[in-house]
């Protein structure tokens, strides 16, 4: 896929903007950050203010020293959303000969409490939720039937071995609109207060 002008623009303002948040954030100086990630002050003040599209390396190694994913980094969407996770996109970490394992699901940054919930969901059953503070993150897992999630008035369907991430400021729901119970596992990360 060829980048455009308007792309690489789009890109370099959002990694200008996410550096300094997670920068401001995390409560680095420039110069601490730059010995963290093994870049120059210089080369994190041109990212800061967009005035260079830095290589590969070098957003990976800041990435790094702040400990969240190059995803973060560079996402310039900034309109909520929701990001299913089929089965076979599942990380497999570490597994034994005798079968144990262990499989990255879905994952996200967020600061602040983390909870985790396990949901039953009987046929014809819902529940909604206000919207939860800004910031606020869930992360669910399905592990039997389909659950029908609605996030910002618009329905996922999220059948049993898919996970599904999204922003739970928006108004939101679970609803079981099949003949089977739904089982799920969730995750809440609320930000900390300011």
């Amino acid at each position: 896929m060829r980048t455009t002008v308007t792309d690489l623009d789009h890109l370099t303002q959002a990694l200008a903007r996410n550096l300094k948040r997670f920068r401001t954030e995390r409560g680095f100086t420039l110069d601490a950050l730059a010995a963290r990630a093994g870049v120059s002050r210089g080369m994190l003040i041109q990212i800061e203010q967009a005035r260079t599209n830095p290589s590969v390396g070098t957003v990976v190694k800041v990435a790094d020293a702040l400990g969240i994913s190059i995803t973060s980094l560079l996402d310039f969407d900034s309109a909520p959303r929701v990001r299913l996770v089929p089965p076979e996109q599942a990380i497999r970490l570490w597994s034994t000969e005798a079968g144990s394992h262990g499989t990255l699901l879905t994952g996200t940054e967020a600061p602040g409490p983390l909870e985790l919930w396990s949901w039953k969901l009987m046929p014809g059953e819902g529940r909604s939720s206000d919207p939860h503070p800004q910031g606020t993150t869930e992360l669910l897992h399905v592990t039997a039937g389909t659950l029908t999630l609605t996030v910002d008035g618009a329905d996922h369907r999220v059948p049993a071995g898919t996970s599904a991430c999204f922003a739970a400021h928006l108004p939101h729901g679970y609803r079981n609109e099949e003949r089977a119970p739904v089982e799920l596992s969730m995750a809440v990360s609320v930000p900390e207060p300011r």
